[in-house]
Protein backbone atom coordinates (compact mmCIF):
# COMPACT_ATOMS: atom_id res chain seq x y z
CA UNK A 1 0.00 0.00 0.00
CA UNK A 2 1.13 3.38 -0.59
CA UNK A 3 0.11 6.49 1.32
CA UNK A 4 -1.29 9.12 -0.54
CA UNK A 5 -1.14 12.71 1.04
CA UNK A 6 -2.94 15.68 0.03
CA UNK A 7 -0.23 16.90 -2.10
CA UNK A 8 0.11 13.82 -3.56
CA UNK A 9 -3.29 13.20 -4.24
CA UNK A 10 -3.63 16.58 -5.85
CA UNK A 11 -0.96 16.18 -8.35
CA UNK A 12 -2.18 13.06 -9.46
CA UNK A 13 -5.67 14.25 -9.67
CA UNK A 14 -4.21 17.60 -11.65
CA UNK A 15 -2.35 15.03 -14.19
CA UNK A 16 -5.45 13.13 -14.61
CA UNK A 17 -7.35 16.11 -15.41
CA UNK A 18 -5.05 17.80 -17.84
CA UNK A 19 -4.47 13.96 -19.84
CA UNK A 20 -8.41 13.79 -19.98
CA UNK A 21 -9.10 17.29 -21.07
CA UNK A 22 -6.75 16.63 -23.97
CA UNK A 23 -8.57 13.46 -24.74
CA UNK A 24 -11.99 15.29 -24.62
CA UNK A 25 -11.15 18.20 -26.82
CA UNK A 26 -11.60 17.18 -29.87
CA UNK A 27 -15.03 15.44 -29.32
CA UNK A 28 -18.64 16.67 -30.70
CA UNK A 29 -16.56 20.26 -32.37
CA UNK A 30 -18.07 21.70 -35.39
CA UNK A 31 -15.27 23.70 -37.19
CA UNK A 32 -15.99 27.14 -38.75
CA UNK A 33 -15.17 25.61 -42.10
CA UNK A 34 -18.34 23.01 -41.37
CA UNK A 35 -20.88 25.85 -40.02
CA UNK A 36 -19.34 27.71 -43.60
CA UNK A 37 -19.03 30.90 -40.85
CA UNK A 38 -15.62 31.52 -40.88
CA UNK A 39 -13.89 34.50 -39.14
CA UNK A 40 -11.50 36.86 -40.55
CA UNK A 41 -7.91 36.20 -39.22
CA UNK A 42 -8.98 32.84 -37.75
CA UNK A 43 -8.28 29.47 -38.43
CA UNK A 44 -10.70 27.34 -40.40
CA UNK A 45 -10.43 24.29 -38.13
CA UNK A 46 -11.26 26.64 -35.05
CA UNK A 47 -14.26 25.74 -33.18
CA UNK A 48 -17.53 27.65 -34.25
CA UNK A 49 -18.47 27.27 -30.44
CA UNK A 50 -15.97 25.85 -28.09
CA UNK A 51 -18.24 25.54 -25.21
CA UNK A 52 -15.07 25.53 -22.78
CA UNK A 53 -17.18 24.96 -19.67
CA UNK A 54 -18.88 21.94 -20.44
CA UNK A 55 -15.91 20.59 -21.52
CA UNK A 56 -14.17 21.40 -18.17
CA UNK A 57 -17.40 20.05 -16.43
CA UNK A 58 -16.72 16.85 -18.68
CA UNK A 59 -13.34 16.62 -18.23
CA UNK A 60 -13.61 16.88 -14.30
CA UNK A 61 -15.88 14.52 -14.00
CA UNK A 62 -14.18 11.88 -15.56
CA UNK A 63 -11.00 12.76 -14.03
CA UNK A 64 -12.56 12.07 -10.35
CA UNK A 65 -13.99 8.60 -11.44
CA UNK A 66 -10.08 7.83 -12.72
CA UNK A 67 -8.85 9.30 -9.91
CA UNK A 68 -10.64 7.40 -7.70
CA UNK A 69 -9.54 3.98 -9.71
CA UNK A 70 -5.89 5.38 -9.71
CA UNK A 71 -6.34 5.96 -5.37
CA UNK A 72 -8.05 2.65 -5.03
CA UNK A 73 -4.96 0.77 -6.80
CA UNK A 74 -2.59 2.69 -4.92
CA UNK A 75 -3.96 2.43 -1.29
CA UNK A 76 -5.94 -1.01 -1.41
CA UNK A 77 -3.85 -4.40 0.43
CA UNK A 78 -4.96 -6.42 -2.62
CA UNK A 79 -2.61 -4.35 -5.11
CA UNK A 80 0.06 -4.01 -2.37
CA UNK A 81 1.84 -6.62 -3.62
CA UNK A 82 2.52 -5.41 -6.86
CA UNK A 83 4.15 -2.22 -5.31
CA UNK A 84 6.50 -4.47 -3.08
CA UNK A 85 9.74 -3.78 -4.84
CA UNK A 86 8.88 -0.46 -4.79
CA UNK A 87 11.23 1.28 -1.51
CA UNK A 88 10.85 2.86 0.96
CA UNK A 89 7.45 3.57 2.42
CA UNK A 90 5.70 0.70 0.75
CA UNK A 91 4.34 -2.24 2.42
CA UNK A 92 2.72 -5.49 2.01
CA UNK A 93 0.58 -4.97 4.99
CA UNK A 94 -2.26 -3.18 5.63
CA UNK A 95 -1.01 -0.36 8.51
CA UNK A 96 -2.66 -0.74 11.88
Amino acid sequence: MISIGFTFGLAIYGIIWFLTLFMVLPFGIRTQADENDVEPGSDSGAPAVPQMWRRFIITSVLSLVLFAGVYWVLTSPVAAPWFKDLGAGVTNTPSQ
